[in-house]
């Protein structure tokens, strides 16, 4: 009975919302002392940081040891994927940060301790969750531009580069030229040098803009768009089912069963009416 007790103050402090977003503040501070660090600073600025660190960890070590200890079955707390990132983080950032071997490991940890932002806040779980799940299309679509990027590299380091073998001289160096033009880095700037030989180049390069900046970009757009909306959709479901509140499945099966009653009652007059009069006569 006490140990239930003890899990059930455990839940209340987990699902406390001053403490998630206390959580978050102390995540952010995280972030802003690995910025600080960067900074050349004095020895006991250097001293009070360090402390501050240590600090940081314990904390994030005693909060990952509260959600553990909230968790009615101790198995289900290592099935989430996040619950397991976040204790990997935790855990390795324990590792000290100073003159050692491991302290370039240590404080490139420390800097992932940010994403456990995205681990802590339901909207950024379901923007990175739904750019994973959109990467076995995106892959079609990053094959197809690839095979247009390679085309027309190939064509540009054949025609243009007598004209400036810098921009290209080969294949691989097409390949950064073009994905300068499709970013819109200056581009005019390599059409107008071509169009001095080859004035109908420009033709060249508003077909690949076309293809790449504005066809392809717009279909993986499209793609994660239609992704992220159905993540949402999948987390309200979610939502709704731990509030106990019908879904949308639930409320066609409702109808689906109210117009089965309303056509057995619609049938149960016709048939009062046949008892009758076979009574009657």
């Amino acid at each position: 009975m006490q140990l239930t007790k003890l899990q059930n103050q455990f839940v209340k402090i987990r699902t406390n919302k001053a403490f998630e977003l206390f959580v978050i503040g102390v995540i952010i501070f995280s972030a802003l002392l690995v910025g600080a660090k960067t900074y050349e600073m004095s020895p006991t600025l250097h001293y009070v940081t360090n402390l501050l660190d240590w600090f940081i960890s314990a904390f994030f070590l005693t909060e990952i040891t509260i959600r553990f200890l909230a968790e009615e079955r101790k198995k289900d707390f290592f099935k989430s994927m996040w619950n397991l990132f976040d204790t990997v983080i935790v855990l390795v950032s324990l590792i000290p940060a100073d003159d050692t071997d491991m302290a370039v490991i240590a404080r490139l940890v420390r800097v992932f301790r940010v994403l456990r932002m995205v681990s802590i806040i339901p909207e950024l779980r379901i923007l990175l969750v739904s750019l994973v799940k959109a990467l076995p299309q995106l892959g079609y679509v990053m094959l197809l531009m690839f095979i247009i990027f390679y085309i027309y590299a190939a064509v540009g380091s054949t025609l243009f580069e007598n004209i400036n073998p810098e921009l290209w001289g080969d294949i691989t160096i097409s390949l950064l030229t073009l994905f300068r033009v499709m970013t819109f880095e200056d581009w005019t700037d390599v059409m107008y040098e071509t169009m001095t030989v080859y004035s109908w180049s420009w033709i060249y390069y508003l077909t690949f803009i076309f293809l790449s900046a504005f066809a392809f970009l717009n279909m993986v757009i499209g793609i994660v768009v239609n992704v992220m909306e159905q993540e949402h959709a999948a987390a309200l479901k979610e939502k709704m089912e731990d509030e106990g509140e019908p879904t949308l499945k639930d409320i066609q099966a409702q109808i689906a069963a109210l117009q089965v009653q309303l056509s057995q009652l619609a049938e149960k007059p016709s048939q009062d009416t046949t008892y009758v009069k076979v009574n009657a006569e």
